[in-house]
């Protein structure tokens, strides 16, 4: 019997959303329609589980699942034993300490003796424990922004994406405590046969990741020039260079990082690159 693997997904939002994305544009086909709980791919030995992120960890843990998608907040609050294979970069967002807009804060000795509300007691008790504050932490699982206003605490610990939720309900965010985003983990006893399966799952959303982080770019440049446009856009290797018809230009191609793109475009312009292309990478294999 061929081996597959099976992965645990949020069945749901946006850590979902983008997880799905990512696996589709690895060349993976698969169904997931409304309130399906499992799938299978058409072309790939993978198993998809759709659950609720906050179970990924437990599921991977038990060896139920052999990979699964998840935020760190989640993965660091469960605590536990299963190996971080990949960060995905997607899905990023922070763990912070908010109070109510009018109080004054000046630093974490505020918490000192106050009731803080979360649905991360684990992270929230070892960021406190490092400066010895001691809190007492109500742990509630859902609306822990409407906690200061109904009494049940004098401050909340939750994510915070855009900080507009906190505005809306009256807080101010004061202390950022956990920086988090998607991470693929693994169960800590696979087989050699689901190794390899994984090796080729990682070589595509490696291919993909690589490709969206890169840029391709297209530009013309007077022969005088090259050595310097050379510097600036290195390439993989080296860039590729042929002659125009123009006499005394070149057509220059190289693949940079979009970052060092936007870094080193007036230095292109000023050296007297003219027509400059750049153009999105869908797979990138080096």
């Amino acid at each position: 019997m061929n081996s597959i693997i099976r992965i645990a997904v949020q069945k749901s939002g946006r850590l979902s959303d983008d997880s799905l994305a990512l696996i589709k544009e690895c060349g993976i086909k698969f169904y997931n329609g409304t309130g399906k709980l499992k799938s299978t791919s058409t072309n790939f030995p993978i198993e998809f589980l759709f659950l609720r992120d906050d179970d990924i960890p437990g599921y991977v843990s038990d060896g139920v699942a052999d990979l699964g998608i998840v935020g760190e907040n989640e993965l660091v609050e469960k605590d536990k034993d299963v190996d971080i294979l990949k960060k995905l970069g997607f899905s990023k967002c922070r763990l912070s300490l908010a109070i109510p807009k009018g109080q004054e804060y000046t630093n974490i000795h505020y918490f000192q003796g106050k009731s803080v509300a979360t649905s991360y007691p684990k992270i929230l008790g070892d960021y406190l424990s490092k400066y010895n504050i001691q809190a007492e932490i109500h742990e509630i699982s859902g609306s822990v922004e409407i906690a200061p206003s109904i009494g049940l605490a004098e401050g909340i610990c939750d994510i915070v994406s855009s900080g507009s939720t906190l505005m809306m309900n009256g807080l101010k965010e004061v202390e950022e405590i956990f920086k988090s985003e998607a991470v693929l983990i693994a169960h800590k006893n696979l087989s050699e046969d689901k190794l390899a399966i994984v090796e080729k799952l990682l070589f595509r959303m490696n291919a993909v990741q690589k490709g969206k982080s890169n840029k391709y770019v297209l530009l013309n440049a007077p022969n005088e020039s090259l050595e310097k446009i050379i510097q600036l856009i290195p390439g993989m290797r080296s860039p590729t260079i042929l002659p125009l018809a123009q006499e005394g230009w070149s057509s220059v191609h190289s693949v940079i990082s979009e970052d060092q793109f936007w870094e080193n475009i007036e230095e292109l312009r000023a050296a007297g690159a003219e027509g400059i292309l750049v153009v999105p990478i869908e797979k990138m294999v080096v």
